[in-house]
């Protein structure tokens, strides 16, 4: 059952100044590459928007940021040790770092976007080892090996997910015939739950993401095999679309959203829409189309309303696709700066493209009108083969080079926050609410929800998914 607390409004709002604008994991609070932030600059002054400052010596990897509480969380390969290094939010000046482990590796530096959870911090290196440290010392709590204790094989690029925290859970991925998926203990790592996903194989790159697709709360995933989901509750393997599977290399994070999930890969492959629906107790997963033109290497796909937005493989080509149907609106051909792969992160109403070449853009996110970059510059000493993805957070954009960290304003004094006025599917943990409504206000402790029918829902702020916590805690900072 789940145990319903009504907290007062004036409990609710400091909490919201605190936290509504971290990015405290890989793509951001919910995963999915999209900022809630408004009131940021809509196009960029040549030369782009102002370098606050320059920082890190963080060493070499593909790692993006994690921000949070006034602390920037990211890791790097240096003198042969993979690190987890945080710093400090306001200059970027390394306030701990600890040995994560070993260095190198195809493509050598580290993968994995550190994961904040309240005063514990977890990162994931490249050889399996993952840590859980204290996130104002670095002070380790426990310690894994994804290859050593669970048997794990990662392919041939090593382990790149960034792990989930979800409740008390962690779920990560060691891949192999022994665990190709595992829930430990946040607090402890004791293992909760282990499955051997039929036809899983290699962990390969991605990173999971939760669903309540078909009324079960689920955990979705790209292996070497293809897509899958898991009951979060207890592993249990519930269903797997292979078509994305026999690939070089599975690594975008999938998109759910209500009752489907968006799942693409590159290498020439494509990108789909799943239906799931409940069945005797279980999940089954209907493909609704797939289409090559939807391919994506590791640049990330975001959703944002009724619209799909990445890039072409890894060609630098962004696309725009209605995501109920698949059809393709516009993709880039010709014109803007940047080449290369293209790692995409939403904010206001723009996409923020960083380019493999080392080019920073910044494009209209509509269907309307085809690619429209309104701002781009070079970022300095950019590096090929630097795919960390941007970060936007409380007006700030952070970008990762192999060895530094960038932090420029983004903000846009001259204008006033958006009022919100999306409908979107808000959720339970369970998986047994379930409501596509509008968010109102707050009134004693509750939110105000209006399904559009007239009626407004009062719900208590603690019977709302972790995901939607924290979308509404940025919704009021």
């Amino acid at each position: 059952m789940t145990k319903i607390i009504s907290l007062p409004v004036w409990f609710l709002l400091p909490l919201a100044v605190a936290q509504g604008t971290d990015w405290p994991q890989w793509r951001g609070p919910e995963r999915s590459g999209v900022s809630s932030e408004t009131g940021l600059l809509q196009s960029w002054p040549s030369g782009g928007p102002k370098l606050l400052w320059e920082g890190g010596a963080v060493g070499e990897g593909f790692s993006s940021l994690a921000v949070t509480g006034g602390m920037i969380f990211t890791m790097g390969d240096k003198s042969g040790k993979s690190y987890l290094y945080c710093l400090d939010g306001k200059g970027g000046a390394t306030r701990w770092s600890v040995v994560v482990g070993k260095s190198g590796g195809n493509y050598s530096g580290t993968r994995c976007t550190p994961t904040v959870d309240g005063k514990s911090v977890y990162a994931l290196g490249q050889f399996g080892d993952l840590v859980c440290v204290e996130t104002t010392t670095g002070r380790e709590r426990w310690r894994k090996n994804l290859a050593g204790d669970f048997g794990g094989k990662s392919g041939g690029w090593n382990y790149s997910e960034s792990v989930l925290v979800d409740g008390e859970t962690l779920v990560c991925s060691p891949g192999g015939d022994r665990a190709t998926a595992l829930a430990l203990n946040k607090r402890t790592g004791s293992t909760v739950w282990k499955t051997v996903l039929p036809g899983g194989g290699e962990s390969h790159y991605s990173s999971w993401v939760v669903s309540n697709g078909g009324g079960v709360k689920q955990y979705v995933r790209l292996f070497a095999g293809g897509t899958y989901g898991v009951a979060a509750s207890n592993g249990k393997f519930l269903w797997r679309y292979d078509k994305l599977g026999s690939n070089t290399a599975n690594i975008p994070t999938p998109i759910p959203f209500g009752d489907f999930v968006f799942t693409a890969a590159g290498y020439g492959k494509g990108g789909a829409l799943l239906k799931l629906s409940g069945k005797a107790g279980g999940v089954v997963a209907e493909e609704v189309y797939f289409s090559r033109e939807l391919k994506n290497k590791h640049g990330g796909i975001v959703k944002v309303g009724d619209y799909l937005y990445g890039d072409f493989d890894d060609r630098g080509r962004p696309w725009c696709a209605e995501a109920a149907t698949g059809r393709v609106i516009w993709r880039r051909d010709g014109g803007g700066q940047g080449n290369g792969s293209a790692c995409l992160t939403y904010a206001d109403g723009r996409l923020y493209v960083r380019y493999q070449d080392g080019i920073m853009g910044l494009v209209d996110a509509s269907p309307e009108g085809g690619f429209r970059q309104v701002g781009s510059f070079k970022i300095p000493d950019g590096m090929k083969q630097s795919w960390a993805h941007p970060v936007i957070s409380d007006g700030r954009l952070y970008l990762r080079g192999k060895d530094k960290i960038l932090c420029y304003d983004v903000r846009d004094p001259g204008r006033a926050k958006a009022p919100v006025s999306a409908t979107r599917l808000w959720t339970d943990d369970t998986g047994n609410f379930r409501v596509e409504a509008m968010f109102k206000g707050v009134k004693q402790g509750k939110i105000l929800l209006d399904k559009g029918d007239g009626a407004i829902m009062e719900v208590p702020f603690d019977r709302l998914s972790e995901g939607d916590r924290n979308y509404l805690r940025s919704l009021l900072r």
